[in-house]
C-alpha cells in the first residue's frame, strides 16, 4: 500500500451508490446517507496506522504546559512527514507547502515573540497611566471641592461687600449733610462777627466826632510848652557839644589807644619778621647765584665707558669714589693721554718775555712720549736734587736740571714733554703739585712728602688737625688702617705715605689730601658768599674776619697777596673780580686758622648745658 493512493471511501468496494436520488429531498438526508455509507466503509491499513500512531503521540503528551500548542502541533508535523514521504509523485508539492507553512509559522512566532515586551511595555504603561489617571481624577476631585469651596466664600464676600455698599451710600450722604450744614453755621458765625464789629467801628467813630473839638484846643497849648522847653534843651546840648569838641577833639578814647596799640606791636613784630625774611631770601638768593655758577646738571658717566680704552671695567674703577668734578678731570686726563701718544712733536711757545724760560721755543719740538712712571721719576729726582742744594724749585732752576741731564739741545724737548704730562695728569698729586708749582700758583714750599703724626693716631690727627671734625678723623685712622689685619692695631707711619712707581700714595694720603680740598672749597665758598661782583682789599679782609674771627694778621695778608698776586704795600688801591679772587685762593695754600663763628656757638651751648 506505500506510495499508492487508496480508493477509500471514494471508490471502496462496499461502497453503496443511490440510484436515481429524488430531487425533494433534503440536503441533510443525503448527508446523514452519505455519512452512514461513509461508516459502513472500512480505512485503508496505513490510514489506520497514522490514526494510531497520532493518538499515540497525543496522548503521551503534558497539555498542562504553557507550550501545549506547539507539542501538540509536532505530531501532526511527524504525521504529515510521514505522508509526504510515502507519497513520491506528490512530494515536493506537499514539501513545498509544508515549508511555506512552517516559515510562516516561524515568522508569526518571531512577530509574537517581539510583541511580547511590547505587550508588557503596553500592559506596564497602561497601568501606570490607570493610576495617574485615577491620581488626576482624585487631585481634581480635590480642586474641584477647593475651587468649589472658594466659590461659595467669594460668593460670601461679594454679598458682604454689598451690604458694605449699601452703608456706605448711607453713611456718605449723611457725612455730605453734615459738611454742608457746618459750612453754613460757620458763614453765618461770621457774619454775626462782621455786623457786630461793624456797629462798634460806627460807635466809635461817631464817639469821635462828638468828643473833637476839646481835645483839640488841649492839644496846642500842650505842644506850644513842649516846643518852648525842647528849643531850651537842645540849646544846652549845643553848648555843650561845642564846648566838649573843644576840650577833647585832639583826645582818643584809651579803648582806642589800647587797639591801636596793640595792632602796632603785632604789626611791629611781623615788619621784624618780614626783615628777617628778606635777608635770608638775600642770602638764599646769593646762595642760589653761586650754586648756579659752580654747578651743573649731571651727566650720564656710563657714556665714557664706550669711548675709553679698556672697556667698562676700567672706567668703574677709575670712576670709583669720585665726585663729577673729579671724573671730568679723570675723562680729560684720559683725552689728554690719547692725545700725547698720538702727537709727535709739539709747537713752540715762542721766545718771548711772558713765556717761561723752559718754554721758550720756537717751531716743532719733538715728543719724548714718555709715560707716567718715567714723569714722575723725573719730577722726583728734582725734588731730591732740589732738597740736596738747598734751592728752590723755579723755571730756571728746572731747565738747568733738565740741561745737565740731557743736554742744551734735547732740554727743550724734555721739558715741553715733561709740562704737557703734568698739565694732564693733574690728578696725580706728584705732578700736579709741581705743576703748581712751576706755574707759581702755590709756593715751593709745598713737597709731594708730607709729614707723619705722633705715637697714637687719633691724637696725633686731633693734635695735628683740631678743626677737623669727628667724622674726618674717623675717616683718617680708618685709611691709615687700610692694609692691617682686623686684630692687627699697629700702624707704620712711614708706610702711610709711600708712593707706587706712578708716584701715587695710599689711602690716608688720598683721604687727607681729599679732606683739604673739601675743607678749602667749603672756606673759600663761605669766603665768597658775602661778597658782589668785585672786591678790594678792605671788603676781602672784612669778609675773612667774618668767617674766620680767629685769623692772624700775618696769615691774613699772606691770603690776600695769594687773592692779589701783589705785595703788601701796593694792595690798598686794588679792586679785583670775585671769581678771580676766589680762583686764586683755591689755587693757593689756604685752610680756616679758628672754628666758624656757628661751630663756636654750639659749642659754648653744649659746655652751657
Amino acid at each position: 500500500d506505500r506510495g499508492c493512493w487508496s480508493t477509500w471511501p471514494a471508490f471502496a468496494s462496499g461502497q453503496t451508490v443511490l440510484q436515481n436520488p429524488k430531487p425533494c429531498c433534503m440536503a441533510k438526508e443525503r448527508k446523514a446517507s452519505n455519512k452512514q455509507a461513509l461508516l459502513t466503509i472500512p480505512k485503508p491499513r496505513y490510514l489506520e496506522q497514522l490514526e494510531s500512531y497520532l493518538r499515540k503521540e497525543l496522548q503521551s503528551l503534558d497539555l498542562t504546559k504553557k507550550n501545549s500548542q506547539e507539542l501538540k502541533l509536532q505530531p501532526y508535523r511527524e504525521i504529515f512527514e510521514f505522508f509526504i514521504d510515502n507519497f513520491k509523485t506528490y512530494k515536493p508539492l506537499l514539501s513545498a507547502i509544508k515549508n511555506e507553512y512552517e516559515v510562516t509559522l516561524a515568522h508569526q512566532k518571531e512577530r509574537i515573540r517581539a510583541l511580547e515586551p511590547l505587550k508588557a511595555t503596553i500592559s506596564t504603561v497602561s497601568e501606570q497611566y490607570t493610576q495617574q489617571i485615577l491620581a488626576l481624577q482624585e487631585s481634581e476631585r480635590d480642586e474641584v471641592k477647593a475651587l468649589k469651596q472658594e466659590k461659595q466664600h467669594l460668593l460670601k464676600v461679594i454679598e458682604n461687600m454689598k451690604e458694605e455698599k449699601s452703608s456706605l451710600e448711607i453713611q456718605v450722604d449723611w457725612t455730605h449733610l453734615k459738611k454742608s450744614l457746618a459750612e453754613e453755621y460757620l458763614r453765618y458765625l461770621n457774619e454775626h462777627h462782621a455786623r457786630k464789629l461793624l456797629l462798634a467801628d460806627m460807635n466809635e467813630t461817631h464817639n469821635k466826632q462828638l468828643d473833637l473839638p476839646l481835645h483839640q484846643s488841649e492839644d496846642v497849648v500842650k505842644l506850644t510848652l513842649a516846643l518852648k522847653i525842647a528849643r531850651q534843651d537842645l540849646t544846652k546840648a549845643q553848648v555843650e557839644l561845642n564846648r566838649m569838641i573843644a576840650d577833647y577833639g585832639d583826645v582818643v578814647p584809651r579803648r582806642d589807644f589800647e587797639s591801636l596799640e596793640k595792632k602796632y606791636s603785632v604789626l611791629l613784630q611781623e615788619v621784624k619778621i618780614h626783615r628777617e625774611t628778606a635777608e635770608e631770601r638775600d642770602k638764599a638768593f646769593v646762595e642760589l647765584q653761586e650754586v648756579q655758577r659752580s654747578c651743573t646738571p649731571r651727566p650720564s658717566w656710563a657714556k665714557c665707558s664706550e669711548v675709553i680704552p679698556g672697556g667698562a671695567d676700567r672706567w668703574s674703577s677709575l670712576a670709583e669714589g669720585k665726585t663729577s668734578d673729579q671724573l671730568v678731570d679723570v675723562l680729560l686726563e684720559e683725552i689728554g693721554t690719547g692725545v700725547l701718544r698720538e702727537r709727535d712733536v709739539f709747537l713752540g711757545c715762542g721766545k718771548g718775555d711772558n713765556i717761561p724760560v723752559y718754554l721758550r721755543c720756537e717751531g716743532e719740538v719733538k715728543n719724548k712720549k714718555l709715560s707716567k712712571k718715567d714723569v714722575v721719576t723725573i719730577l722726583k729726582d728734582v725734588w731730591r736734587e732740589k732738597s740736596a742744594l738747598e734751592q728752590q724749585v723755579c723755571p730756571i732752576f728746572f731747565l738747568c736740571y733738565l740741561q745737565k741731564k740731557h743736554g742744551e739741545a734735547a732740554a727743550m724737548e724734555w721739558s715741553y714733554t715733561i709740562y704737557e704730562n703734568m698739565r694732564v695728569y693733574q690728578s696725580n698729586p706728584v705732578m700736579s703739585t709741581f705743576y703748581n708749582v712751576l706755574t707759581g700758583k702755590v709756593g715751593t714750599s709745598q713737597s709731594p712728602n708730607p709729614r707723619h703724626g705722633s705715637a697714637e693716631t687719633r691724637t696725633a690727627l686731633r693734635e695735628a688737625f683740631p678743626l677737623k671734625r669727628n667724622e674726618s678723623i674717623q675717616d683718617l685712622v680708618d685709611a691709615s688702617r687700610h692694609r692691617l689685619d682686623s686684630a692687627e692695631d699697629l700702624i707704620n707711619y712711614r708706610a702711610l705715605f709711600d708712593e707706587d712707581e706712578e708716584g701715587n700714595a695710599e689711602p690716608f694720603v688720598v683721604m687727607l689730601r681729599n679732606q683739604y680740598v673739601s675743607e678749602k672749597q667749603e672756606y673759600v665758598r663761605e669766603l665768597g658768599t658775602p661778597l658782589h661782583e668785585e672786591v678790594n682789599v678792605d671788603d676781602l679782609k672784612s669778609a675773612f674776619h667774618a668767617i674766620d674771627p680767629d685769623i692772624d694778621e700775618q696769615t691774613l695778608d699772606i691770603y690776600i697777596g695769594l687773592a692779589f698776586q701783589v705785595g703788601k704795600e701796593q694792595t690798598d688801591q686794588d679792586v679785583l673780580p670775585v671769581e678771580t679772587a676766589l680762583e686764586r685762593l683755591m689755587a693757593g695754600d689756604v685752610r680756616r686758622v679758628g672754628p666758624s663763628p656757628g661751630e663756636e656757638s654750639k659749642t659754648e651751648c653744649e659746655e652751657g648745658e
